[in-house]
């Protein structure tokens, strides 16, 4: 004679149902499989001004600048929105620009000259500062006011003081005997000119950073480097620096793309001249949209596109390094 399996529980009247139902759930699991949902709803709702925040100030820019350069969008086109699709002739335009190889070159050597500098004099004042000692506060404030003037007054005031004829450095210069330098009509110095006052508006965002940075190294390890003798170069290159690696990764990652997108500062001293002497690619692609009296928006967007394609790819170089750092 066989006998059925008799599940325990489930087919008992006593047990909370009916024979051939299963027993109810636990009242706990019952709340959790209810309001999955809801928590799935207030999520969303956090996370949605984000993603509206993204897709309105990134994506919906970034489609657009990406839509221009495939269109020839003159200023009647931009009103009427009847621009012809052109494919990549723009990007062709550009690449085979007599512009192109100079802004390219232009915009490397400011942008690799700048960071340096800036970075090299921000951490010098870093290790400075680190020190405490009378004034220190208010020395840090001083060196902050750069960063804090608007850049049409910082690059007006250093139009002024490079001016050829009575700007301040070249009378500063006349009182030892050295000729008036054309700092800003010169196409030999045109470009270190405005390198030298771009420079000057970034040193205080790096002392911040990497002041910053400092703060988190503990005491206790420059302590024990004392006592086994090291002097102070020691202790920066055995203790501070590796330690602030990833805060310098950071911080010249974002002095890259910010002085890549520099327009301002030239615009306002030099307007890319003389001729292309000290166009850079963001002067360039303003010069294209809006400064020469006839907009030419669409080969401008192209600029602008090689640009952010610049910028993504050291984003993605500095996730790389960052993610060899971790491992």
């Amino acid at each position: 004679m066989t006998t059925l399996p008799v599940r325990v529980g489930a087919d008992r009247p006593d047990a909370g149902g009916a024979v051939g139902t299963p027993a109810p759930l636990p009242p706990k699991q019952r709340s959790r499989r209810t309001s999955f949902g809801t928590n799935q709803w207030v999520a969303l709702a956090f996370v949605a001004p984000l993603i509206a925040y993204l897709v309105i100030f990134y994506a919906f820019p970034l489609y657009r600048n990406i839509e221009l350069s495939l269109h020839d969008y003159t200023p009647r086109a931009f009103v009427q929105g009847n621009a012809a699709f052109v494919g990549i002739e723009n990007y062709v335009a550009v690449f085979g620009s007599k512009t192109f190889p100079k802004a390219l070159a232009n915009t490397a050597l400011f942008t690799i000259v700048s960071i340096a500098f800036q970075f090299g004099i921000g951490l010098i004042l870093a290790v400075f500062f680190r020190n405490n000692f009378r004034l220190n506060g208010v020395l840090r404030g001083l060196f902050l006011v750069p960063w804090l003037l608007p850049l049409i007054v910082s690059a007006s005031t250093w139009s002024s003081m490079m001016n050829s004829d009575n700007g301040v450095i070249n009378s500063a210069l006349a009182v030892i005997g050295v000729a008036p330098v054309n700092w800003l009509t010169s196409p030999d110095l045109v470009l270190a000119s405005v390198i030298i006052a771009n420079i000057w508006l970034g040193i205080p965002f790096n002392l911040v950073v990497l002041y910053s940075g400092l703060q988190n190294i503990p005491e206790d390890l420059y302590e024990a480097a004392s006592l086994d003798g090291a002097n102070a170069w020691q202790k920066f290159w055995r203790i501070t620096f590796p330690l602030l690696r990833p805060v310098s990764l950071i911080t010249i990652l974002l002095g890259l793309i910010y002085t890549l997108k520099v327009v301002d500062i030239i615009w306002i001293m030099t307007a890319g001249g003389p001729g292309d002497s000290s166009t850079t690619l963001a002067t360039w692609s303003y010069r294209e949209a809006f400064g020469t009296g006839n907009p030419d928006f669409s080969p401008a967007a192209a600029v602008g596109n090689v640009l952010i394609l610049i910028a993504l790819i050291f984003g993605f170089i500095y996730l790389r390094i960052q993610n060899r750092t971790e491992k």
